[in-house]
């Protein structure tokens, strides 16, 4: 199976939380693909930032697990569409949750996120 791993779960598995544990047990599963889009790695050295954490080494593991999936000029823009979509439900879904849901549904896998944006959403292994 193939995931996208977002940025909340990539924290919980930083912080070894019981979600974060979720996490693991994916990643033991040799059968699994993961993924993780670029812009995630923004709110993750934010989060490193923040919380004194050594970013250099959080991104080796996120490397060591996970493809990055980059993200061009079309994707944004298609991400712009999909934001104005969920906002009809979702008044505060951001544009960084759009652009991965668009590369999910483009790359037909699931997400794996504890955000409460995805909550609902399908094709997603909601940590809770």
């Amino acid at each position: 199976m193939d995931y996208i791993i977002d940025s909340y779960a990539w924290i919980e598995y930083f912080i070894g939380s019981s979600k974060g544990e979720i996490l693991k047990e994916y990643f033991a599963d040799k059968k699994n693909n993961f993924s993780t889009v670029e812009c995630c790695l923004a709110e993750i050295k934010g989060w490193a930032l923040k919380n004194n954490q050594n970013f250099e080494e959080l991104f080796r593991i996120i490397r060591a697990n996970s493809d990055i999936i980059l993200i061009g000029e079309h994707d944004w823009i298609k991400a712009a569409e999909e934001r104005f979509e969920q906002r009809k439900t979702q008044k505060d879904f951001g544009l960084i949750d759009s652009i991965i849901l668009i590369k999910q549904k483009e790359l037909r896998c699931k997400i794996i996120s504890g955000d409460k944006h995805f909550n609902k959403l399908k094709d997603v292994v909601f940590i809770e």
